[in-house]
This record gives C-alpha cells, sequence and structure tokens, in this order.
C-alpha cells in the first residue's frame, strides 16, 4: 500500500511565525505515522537550533524532503503538490516591518504605529481571480508584507492550488484570539482566510486549527509565558469568561507544540473532521490519539 502524502508549507519553523516550531512539528508526527513528507519554506531545511534544543540534525527529518519555494509564487511549488493527500498552511507574521522598526528604533514610533495599527492594507490582488500561475503581488506602495498577504492570501491561494489539483484535505493553522498589543488585523485576516477558503472552495475538506500560545520545554522563554498563560485561563475560566474580549490570547489556554501537531495529524487522518478546531477540540483529537497508541 502506497504511503500517504503530506506537504507542509512552512514546516521548517514556527507554527505561522511566531511560536514554538509546530511547523517542523507536523513534519515530525507525520514521518511517525508513516506518512510521506514535504516541507516547503524559502530556506528549506530548518536550522535546527532555531526550533529545537539542539543544533543536530534530528533522526525523522532524513524522511522529510525540504523543498525551497516562494509562497507568493505558485509556479515555483505547484509541482510539489502533486498527488499530495493533505497539504497545511502552517506560516504567516506575527509583526509587521512598521512595528518590528519601532521595537528596534528603526521608525519613528508615532508614524510606525499608526501605520501598524491602521485598519486596513492591502495584501495582493484577489487569490481566486489570478491567472494560471500568476503570483501573488504585494500591493501596498512600498511592498511590504502585511497581514493580509501573508496570513491571509497566501492561504487562500494555497488552498485553491490544493483544490485545483484535487488534493482532499486542506488544513490552515489559524489563531484562536488576538492580543491586547497586536494589531486587530493579525486575526481578522486570518479569520477571513477561513471564511473564504470555506465558501469559495466547497469541494475541498477545509480544517482550521485555532490553537493559543504554543509552549515547549526546548524553549526555555515560552515556559514563563506558558505558566502566566495557564494562570490567565484560569482565571478567565472561574469568572465565566468576561476577560477574553480584553485579553484574547492571553487568557486562552497554552498548549504543549507536540500536542497540537499530533491533533493537526489526527485531524487530517479523520475525514469526518472539518471547519473550526478550537483550542478544547484539538486536545480531544490529540488524547485520541495518544489513547490509540496506547493500546
Amino acid at each position: 500500500m502506497a504511503k500517504k502524502r503530506i506537504v507542509v508549507c512552512g514546516g521548517n519553523g514556527f507554527l505561522d511565525g511566531k511560536r514554538v516550531g509546530s511547523g517542523s512539528r507536523i513534519c515530525k508526527v507525520a514521518v511517525g505515522r508513516g506518512w510521506d513528507v514535504v516541507s516547503i519554506s524559502r530556506s528549506g531545511e530548518p536550522v535546527w537550533s532555531s526550533v529545537t534544543a539542539s543544533p543536530r540534525r534530528p533522526s525523522w527529518s532524513s524522511s522529510v524532503s525540504w523543498q525551497k519555494a516562494d509562497m507568493l509564487r505558485p509556479a515555483t511549488y505547484r509541482s510539489m503538490l502533486k498527488d499530495a493527500d493533505a497539504v497545511v498552511h502552517s506560516m504567516g507574521i506575527l509583526l509587521e516591518a512598521d512595528y518590528k522598526g519601532v521595537l528596534t528604533g528603526k521608525e519613528p514610533i508615532w508614524s510606525g504605529l499608526s501605520r501598524a495599527f491602521s485598519a486596513t492594507k492591502a495584501g495582493s490582488q484577489n487569490p481566486l481571480e489570478r491567472k494560471d500561475m500568476e503570483g501573488l503581488e504585494p500591493q501596498e506602495h512600498d511592498g511590504q508584507l502585511t497581514y493580509e498577504l501573508m496570513n491571509r492570501d497566501t492561504a487562500i491561494n494555497l488552498a485553491q492550488e490544493a483544490s485545483l489539483q484535487n488534493i482532499p484535505s486542506f488544513l490552515f493553522i489559524s489563531a484562536a484570539a488576538g492580543a491586547p498589543l497586536l494589531p486587530k488585523r493579525y486575526l481578522t485576516t486570518k479569520r477571513d482566510a477561513e471564511s473564504t477558503i470555506a465558501s469559495s472552495l466547497p469541494k475541498l475538506r477545509s480544517v482550521f486549527i485555532r490553537p493559543g500560545f504554543l509552549y515547549d520545554s526546548s524553549r526555555a522563554f515560552t515556559l514563563p509565558i506558558a505558566f502566566f498563560g495557564t494562570a490567565g485561563n484560569i482565571v478567565n475560566s472561574m469568572i465565566g469568561g468576561r476577560l477574553a474580549w480584553l485579553a484574547g490570547a492571553a487568557v486562552e489556554k497554552p498548549l504543549k507544540a507536540d500536542l497540537v501537531a499530533e491533533g493537526v495529524m489526527e485531524a487530517i487522518e479523520d475525514t469526518k473532521v472539518k471547519g473550526v478546531i478550537g483550542t478544547t477540540a484539538i486536545e480531544e483529537l490529540a488524547a485520541k490519539a495518544w489513547r490509540r497508541n496506547m493500546l
């Protein structure tokens, strides 16, 4: 029996660019489940010290095909999707250049934050109306990689490519909530991607994973954040969730990166799963996989 094939876009680093390396964790879990695994990113194989506790190449990574491509240019990755059974979008940005510039002192505070927290920015041309093999072109005057482009349009574009190749399943790593210090567009662009994919590509089994903050012992800086996030989640639960509107992801239950990766693969393998998968459902899917492995 031929192996099932999964393509993880963004599989070499942090999940959607902001947290512990769940793109690579998805690859690891998929290898363990016997899948043929392809990772697509700009750089190919990751710098292991950036996603694990060791600079050494882990043994499972030799079973992954680490490919380089530009997710704004379908011509660079379309052939890599051939014969896939599932495609995962696990990439994006947490901070735009304006915000990063303010934090590093390269941008004036007022003008940088004004642009970063603007109500809307341009993404690309409509991904669903592009010509065959046409790339996504940044529409901001300075070519900035915006939330609209990276978190929304690349996901819609990849889902469309998966649909055109009759790939059965598409999984998008979204987010449970925004955060007080993040522009609202970080979350709204992800929600826009979910709704557009679900409504415009109805034949594609789409799964939208919405985790909160991810942590792992190999990335020590994530542990105190997870501790305070867990405390916030407990307090929020005790008062009926009344802090969620204000604190967002800060009071969403943090999840271990490996747990989310197990939940992702369980969702892909269970063809009854589709639509939005929140924190509790992610935990349930991972627990289902754990129980099966214990038998």
